[in-house]
């Protein structure tokens, strides 16, 4: 499975600090936000992750992450000149993922919660068609939300409604299966002139090939689009690495226990870094996992 990172558009519900930097760069109390969404890929195993990214970011996304190699990844870049929906992302992806299955995951989500990695590795194996991951919220009619029959089946998708028929948003986690860029490419756009991702799971509702995964109890989700949420964000990852110890969506520590790179190549890494709290802590996580 490849993945693909969306990180374009404008930022503007973020303006002014978005004026001069890509959304995704801004960081998310101790990380640049990237780190977060592709810390989610890599917890699912994917190495071969392309970033989508406006043509002015493309280059500092380059040297904030390189070719990935010293993560045991294997990054690529494209550019998005203009945001066109979600489901653009397919078609200026469509020679990476071409021939197998492919995770999209938007930019700005940051996804926490006991036992994610086995969530992750059990959508994967059980892909047929496209999974969805659905979060409980208290104001469904700013996203897509999804019902589900008595036994727990999808049933419906709705883009933003007036009166939800359910509280389970869905999240900027996707997977599907090797079709979903010709779905992609046969989609009509919306009046906004957007290729929406809805329809694309919709396409495969209609198939009765979709599933949703519920994301419930003891599992956080945020979408750190607005600076509320991002402020919400950054306190969160903030009281959690405090109390615990642990530092969420450390993409070395993740590269490490993943077997991607071994502990001298994370020690080294963290040496980089060295002056930083992040950085020492690379360097502690590759001594007791060495």
């Amino acid at each position: 499975m490849k993945g693909i990172i969306l990180a374009g558009g404008s930022g503007t519900r973020l303006h002014p600090i978005t004026f001069a930097t890509s959304k995704q760069l801004i960081p998310i109390y101790d990380k640049p936000m990237i780190y977060y969404p592709l810390s989610v890929l890599m917890l699912a195993g994917i190495r071969e992750i392309l970033i989508i990214s406006t043509p002015a970011s493309v280059p500092a996304f380059r040297t904030l992450l390189g070719d990935g190699a010293h993560l045991g990844l294997d990054l690529t870049y494209a550019e998005q000149r203009e945001p066109a929906g979600i489901a653009e992302a397919f078609l200026i992806g469509e020679d990476h993922i071409r021939g197998g299955p492919c995770a999209l995951i938007l930019g700005d989500n940051l996804f926490h919660g006991v036992n994610f990695y086995a969530t992750l590795a059990r959508s994967r194996a059980e892909l047929d068609g496209c999974v969805l991951f659905g979060y409980p919220v208290t104001d469904p009619h700013r996203y897509g939300v999804a019902e589900l029959d008595a036994g727990g089946k999808l049933v419906s998708i709705t883009e933003k409604p007036a009166d939800p028929r359910s509280d389970c948003a869905i999240t900027g986690l996707y997977l599907y299966d090797d079709r979903v860029a010709g779905i992609a490419r046969e989609l009509r756009p919306s009046p906004r002139g957007e290729l929406e991702i809805t329809d694309v799971n919709r396409a495969y509702l209609d198939e009765g090939r979709a599933a949703l995964v519920e994301l419930g109890r003891g599992f956080t989700w945020l979408d750190a689009g607005t600076q509320e949420s991002l402020l919400e964000a950054g306190q969160y990852v903030q009281i959690l690495e405090r109390r615990q110890g642990v530092r969420i969506a450390c993409i070395e520590e993740i590269a490490l226990r993943m077997g991607f790179i071994g502990a001298q190549e994370c020690a080294e890494l963290g040496a980089r870094m060295g002056n930083s709290a992040y950085g020492r802590y690379v360097i502690d996580v590759a001594r007791s996992l060495g």
